[in-house]
């Protein structure tokens, strides 16, 4: 019996997904809730897996197609059979996965990147049915953020997805061909745009020996989230040394108990969440996002930890952390960051973040400067604990110090606020109560 294989909705507000990875070729089995594809949101990557056993019969979605929740992308037999599996029709290979060999001289005509991301994210529609007089429009917030970005008027774009939402493939052919545009706010640069653009001719970047490799949908998410926060937020800087002796004693002493009680590995991220919970609620300047002229102040505290994985950077969310004691900070992080590797995290998990952290010490890093995370108006970067000889009481002592950055909004936290707010940090840090384990 067949069964088909749809494009999930990962939340409430994932509208499509980009098939990135076939874990199965056709003909091959595949037990029931075993991995079978991955996909890329506007939000997580994620493995989706197979909704019954059985084997692979076709993929009709080919890898680097972006599709519409509930498309069908493949079919797979439940019965098992293993004969007469059709062999995928050819296609042609979607731009943003080709990669030129090997080359001495520049290719003539070598696609633009903001071009190769638009013939992948640009599948045929479900239905052609244009969309009925609608008092609400239906639409993604990728879809009114590319809007708003491109001076396009929704009102204007006739949707072709589901009921006549009107899908990223839509708002693509209406930026391109300048319909529903209406005028861009003065000043204006679309970060689509502006991410992928060369500082110099595109000649002087073919030449020699060169491979080139297409962006993955995360990277090119990354880029556009960055550019974006570097353009909207005048970033300032601010550097603490903190004096984290203390903390490490009391880790390398409560490491093995704690370990053994809690059953999770205790690592110095929630000591410095703690210390962020306590910055935060004294100054609450620096739990907020902007929106225009107002300053939106969050009453709840949820921390975004970046994570490095092999293929990219996520910043999963552990929300409520004003309300949660040490062990369960602990283990939220440790969960978030084997999920977010895993690739099992959920687009509401990456979300509704009001302040960010980031540590570039656990690669050896000494201090990063980060780009805030917005909406947020603030993150902080860990450097790496190092001993070093610093003069206490006018005497040279050895010391476990780390370097602490914050990056901020200067149009919502001045200089002063930000360094109260590091000293807070610090002082929880530096006089450390060991009740808190």
């Amino acid at each position: 019996m067949p069964v088909e294989v749809v494009m999930p909705q990962m939340g409430e507000s994932i509208f499509e997904g980009t098939v990135t990875k076939w874990l199965k070729k056709p003909g091959q089995r595949v037990e029931r809730d075993e991995p079978l594809f991955e996909i890329s949101t506007d939000k997580v990557d994620a493995e989706i897996p197979s909704p019954a056993s059985g084997v692979l019969k076709e993929i009709r979605v080919q890898e680097g197609q972006t599709v519409p929740i509930q498309t069908v992308v493949g079919v797979i037999d439940s019965d098992g059979a293993t004969a007469s599996v059709p062999a995928p029709a050819e296609q042609e290979t979607p731009a943003v996965k080709q990669a030129p060999a090997v080359a001495q001289a520049p290719p003539k005509a070598p696609a633009p990147p903001e071009k190769r991301a638009e013939v992948a994210a640009a599948p045929p529609p479900l239905t052609a049915a244009p969309a009925a007089p609608r008092e609400k429009i239906r639409s993604s917030p990728l879809v009114r953020r590319l809007a708003r970005e491109h001076g396009v008027d929704l009102s204007q774009v006739v949707g072709t997805g589901l009921g006549g939402r009107i899908s990223k493939k839509d708002i693509l052919a209406a930026i391109e061909s300048g319909a529903g545009r209406g005028p861009a706010p003065a000043g204006a640069v679309p970060a689509a745009a502006s991410a992928f653009q060369t500082a110099v001719p595109r000649e002087r970047i073919y030449f020699g020996r060169y491979q080139v490799q297409p962006l993955s949908v995360m990277r090119q998410r990354i880029a556009e989230h960055m550019v974006l926060s570097k353009r909207v937020s005048p970033h300032v800087y601010s550097i603490e040394e903190t004096d984290m002796t203390r903390v490490v004693e009391l880790r390398e002493k409560m490491k093995a108990e704690f370990e053994a009680r809690a059953a999770t590995k205790l690592t110095f991220m929630p000591f410095f969440l703690c210390a962020c919970v306590e910055g935060l609620r004294a100054f609450p300047a620096m739990n907020a996002s902007l929106d225009g002229t107002n300053l939106v102040l969050h009453h709840d505290i949820n921390i975004g930890i970046a994570v490095a994985l092999d293929w990219g950077l996520i910043v999963p969310v552990v929300k409520g952390a004003e309300e949660k004691n040490f062990l369960g900070l602990q283990r939220a992080v440790n969960d978030l960051a084997e999920r977010a590797r895993t690739k099992k995290l959920k687009p509401e998990e990456v979300q509704e973040s009001t302040f960010s952290i980031t540590n570039p010490g656990v690669f050896g890093g000494l201090m990063g400067l980060p780009v805030i995370n917005q909406p947020n108006v603030a993150i902080l970067g860990v450097g790496a604990i190092q001993k070093r000889p610093v003069v206490i009481n006018d005497a040279i002592a050895i010391r476990s110090m780390v370097y602490l950055t914050l990056s901020y909004d200067h149009r919502a936290v001045d200089g002063a606020v930000a360094h109260q707010f590091l000293a807070k940090v610090k002082h929880a840090l530096e006089n450390w109560s060991e009740s808190i384990l």
